[in-house]
């Protein structure tokens, strides 16, 4: 299809028929936490995860023990990722600006819930994209809830060696509640981060105000852009390995070369029997895989109207196509950049904005664990200068006492 049959497409699929199927039973769950607290997480708890619990906070010698019990390759990974996660943390972080009259200064949020998915997998990737730029931003208390119960595993070792001491076993949309309202157990923290499924997202969605969130994420998405240099192979893995997350992650392929599609097209359906989570990918690119073909400009067009969770761009002309793209959530480059690097190693979080918010949002970074404000020390040269058009301003909107505020200083 080429651009304009895609927009329709994916306007009468995603964008017209949004849907909040299960926020009534969401919101009877945040009311439930609200209400009964630590009860209501032991009761969640079980009922979802078949795990009775006591105590929800993870000792901290079993996050130790889960550390000393990894192979050294992966403690060596893990240390790699979090020093040049922290690195590029470091290189963007905001500074104070200091311009005399005008101040503007940055100080760390005190208390930071981050939730890491766990259930059926574990991801200590999640710990480190979302804990490492918290603590380079210098918050006090990090506060973690995952979904997670197993002794000895990776989730608890990333945790131990980002030095996160308060970690809770507590997953879903319950989690978020108990960090936003607070329970007998868990603090009430100033802002949540972290992915998880539609439950978590619904939650902090309806949350937002008695807390912080860094975004409403998912499904994943993947747009490759491409010409008929690329591997196609590399291609079709690059596909694959966003289709893997669930059936409803979304990939969408773009070229201006018809055959490089077709080839790619054809090398998808060939090669998918041979994946290990066949069935997943089989029916994410069943319902939301989609090839377009068009001219350049308008395929630039349709980049930023998506506005990309990632951008992947493999074609002669990269430079050109990146410098055009205004809005994704993070962009990878050539052949050597692919998505996946950045769901490890490359540095930026790999928490970015899905389904469009990429328009007006970005990925989590050090500086969404700051809060700032402006001091403002006018000299009396400054003041009179810009007194006159305040007054005048202040008579227009008949607010008298500001009026006055402004001209007995004048005086």
């Amino acid at each position: 299809m080429d651009a304009l049959e895609f927009k329709k497409v994916f306007e009468e699929k995603y964008v017209e028929n949004q849907s909040f199927e299960g926020m009534s039973n969401v919101i009877k769950t945040l009311e439930d936490v609200k209400n009964n607290k630590d009860s209501a997480l032991r009761s969640y708890t079980e009922k979802f995860d078949g795990v009775k619990l006591d105590n929800f906070k993870v000792h901290e010698e079993k996050l130790r023990k889960s550390y000393d019990s990894l192979p050294a390759e992966e403690k060596d990974a893990l240390e790699t990722i979090r020093q040049r996660t922290e690195d590029y943390q470091k290189t963007i972080k905001y500074t104070d600006q200091d311009d005399g009259e005008f101040k503007y200064v940055y100080h760390p949020l005190e208390k930071v819930g981050v939730y890491v998915p766990g259930g059926t997998a574990l991801y200590p990737s999640s710990v480190l994209m979302t804990v490492v730029p918290a603590i380079a931003a210098g918050v006090k208390e990090i506060h973690v809830t995952t979904p997670t119960f197993e002794d000895n595993n990776i989730t608890f070792a990333a945790l131990y060696l980002c030095g996160v001491k308060n970690v809770y076993t507590v997953g879903g949309a319950q989690a978020v509640a108990a960090l936003a309202y607070g329970t007998e157990t868990i603090p009430k923290v100033d802002k949540i981060v972290g992915p998880g499924n539609y439950y978590v997202a619904m939650a902090k969605r309806l949350l937002f105000g008695e807390v912080g969130i860094d975004m409403i994420a998912g499904p994943s998405e993947i747009l490759l852009y491409v010409d008929d240099k690329v591997d196609v192979d590399s291609i079709v893995y690059d596909i694959y390995a966003q289709s893997e997350h669930d059936a409803n992650a979304r990939t969408f392929l773009l070229s201006e070369d018809v055959d490089i599609i077709d080839r790619i097209e054809h090398r998808l359906k060939d090669m998918i029997n041979a994946q290990p989570r066949a069935d997943i990918i089989r029916a994410s690119i069943e319902d939301n895989h989609y090839a377009v073909v068009d001219y350049r400009e308008a395929l630039l067009d349709l980049v930023n109207y998506i506005a990309p969770e990632h951008v992947s761009v493999q074609h002669e002309d990269s430079a050109m196509i990146v410098k055009n793209i205004k809005y994704a959530g993070a962009v990878f480059e050539g052949y050597h950049t692919p998505e996946a690097i950045g769901d490890y190693a490359a540095g930026p979080s790999h928490v970015l904005p899905t389904d469009r918010t990429g328009r007006f949002s970005h990925g989590l970074n050090v500086n969404d664990f700051l809060t700032s404000h402006a001091i403002i020390s006018l000299n009396e040269d400054t003041f009179q200068d810009i007194a006159g058009p305040a007054m005048t301003i202040a008579k227009k909107e008949a607010l008298d006492a500001h009026y006055q505020s402004l001209k007995i200083r004048t005086e």
